[in-house]
């Protein structure tokens, strides 16, 4: 960690490289170029992309690069001097925690699986959930100074004994202090409990509740989700079952309650799959409010339900015959949709994907992994002509599955043509809307 934090300040003290520039804009008509290094921007020594974003939205920029010198440029509507920089080196994770989802994958994946961050700016950028273990002082004041909220933190429980146990990690810090410094600094955050029963669940649950609504607004949003096990792990933990999925959402409730009451919204949410374990009705999508935490989970379900009352409707069927499959938790759900479909002439045939590879209580979709979903769907390919494939399942930006196969070699080896859609609706409406 020392090394590492070392390499950090070291590329800190030499600027960014630019990766790449914009043809034809204004700093590539200066002389930039890729594989320079910008030092600098109105003075303001750039480490780090954030340092970028936060000192380039002027419309005059007097930029000191290492190679290209001083280029001062006039921004029409400060719209950005048209470089990218290259991403800054990820701060890892040192703790270990009793659930930690990286611990529990086995060898021979892609290496970018394998990569626990626990940094503030990738929570910053991209929503990524951190535990503030490792924050310094001087994280802090930079926190501060850029006004760089919401972040997304993991609390898990705020008695410290407990959370420490959970994070395998007894030298975390006191997550209530850290939570004062955003409240007494204004900053924002939203913030998760991963549940695991007998572990901080019950009252130690209503506990973390109660003094995370403490700092409300600052805390803005609390979202409940039940621990994630694959059949790889060996954490001495067990999932939330029926009975105790159930109870997590009467806590859930009764402090809703209160909180609609007094502030006209929840606040604090459970995640869509401790309905689904619980065999409890959804809430409607207006109960999330304005979805703060959907990429968790949270109101992702309700959503798609929401769409799929008026989703509209595709062109005029065609005589192509779609497959498409998903996890085993949200099938129900989905395949209500392809029924109406199906009522309006489309040839559609839904398979539910059982995950053999992380295990059977890894329902959710965007875990499945390429050969489970061939397996799952070879009997069904030859009666078929097009294979409509989730983007969910995919890396962002790519067309590979979690175990490195390729939606191209999915075609080849189903011998049908596979078409990457979004997971909504509308994307479904789309795929099928195209002429063959």
């Amino acid at each position: 960690m020392f090394k590492e934090d070392s390499r950090l300040r070291q590329r800190e003290k030499l600027g960014v490289e630019v990766e790449s520039v914009t043809r034809g804009g204004l700093a590539a008509m200066a002389g930039i170029s890729a594989g320079d290094t910008l030092i600098s921007i109105n003075g303001n020594r750039i480490s780090d992309l954030i340092d970028f974003f936060f000192h380039q939205d002027s419309c005059t920029l007097d930029m000191k690069f290492k190679k290209a010198g001083r280029v001062k440029l006039d921004i029409p509507e400060c719209s950005g001097p048209g470089i990218a920089l290259k991403h800054f080196p990820v701060k890892r994770c040192g703790n270990r925690c009793v659930f930690c989802f990286v611990s529990q994958l086995p060898k021979g994946m892609r290496k970018s699986l394998y990569l626990k961050d626990e940094d503030y700016r990738m929570s910053f950028i991209y929503g990524n959930y951190i535990t503030m273990a490792n924050l310094t002082e001087a994280d802090k004041k930079r926190i501060t100074r850029q006004r760089l909220s919401p972040l997304y933190i993991s609390v898990h429980s705020t008695d410290n004994a407990i959370r420490r146990q959970m994070l395998g990690n007894p030298g975390a810090p006191d997550i209530m202090k850290d939570l004062r410094f955003f409240r007494e600094n204004k900053l924002r955050a939203h913030t998760q409990i991963v549940l695991c029963p007998g572990i901080n669940d019950g009252k130690s649950l209503a506990k973390t509740i109660r003094d995370l609504y403490s700092f409300y607004p600052y805390i803005m949003s609390i979202a409940v989700v039940p621990v994630g096990l694959t059949s790889f792990s060996k954490a001495r933990i067990r999932p939330a079952g029926k009975e105790e999925a159930a109870e997590a959402l009467d806590t859930i409730d009764r402090f809703q309650k209160r909180f609609r009451k007094k502030h006209g919204e929840n606040i604090v949410y459970g995640a869509d799959e401790l309905y689904i374990k619980a065999g409890a009705n959804l809430p409607p999508v207006s109960d999330y409010g304005d979805l703060p935490q959907i990429e968790n989970g949270v109101g992702m379900v309700p959503l798609f339900l929401h769409q799929a009352k008026r989703p509209g409707q595709a062109k005029n069927p065609s005589l192509l015959k779609y497959l498409a499959f998903t996890g085993t938790s949200f099938y129900p759900y989905l395949s209500k949709f392809i029924e109406k479909l199906k009522k309006q002439g489309h040839h559609i045939t839904l398979v539910p994907v059982e995950n053999r590879f992380f295990g059977t209580s890894v329902t959710v979709t965007g875990l499945l992994t390429g050969r489970d979903v061939l397996k799952s769907l070879e009997e069904y390919a030859p009666s078929h002509d097009i294979l409509l494939v989730p983007d969910a399942v995919v890396r962002e930006g790519e067309d590979i599955f979690l175990d490195d196969v390729a939606v191209t070699d999915m075609e080849a080896a189903l011998g049908i043509k596979a078409l990457l859609i979004g997971a909504t609706p509308q994307g479904i409406l789309e795929a099928i809307g195209r002429q063959p």
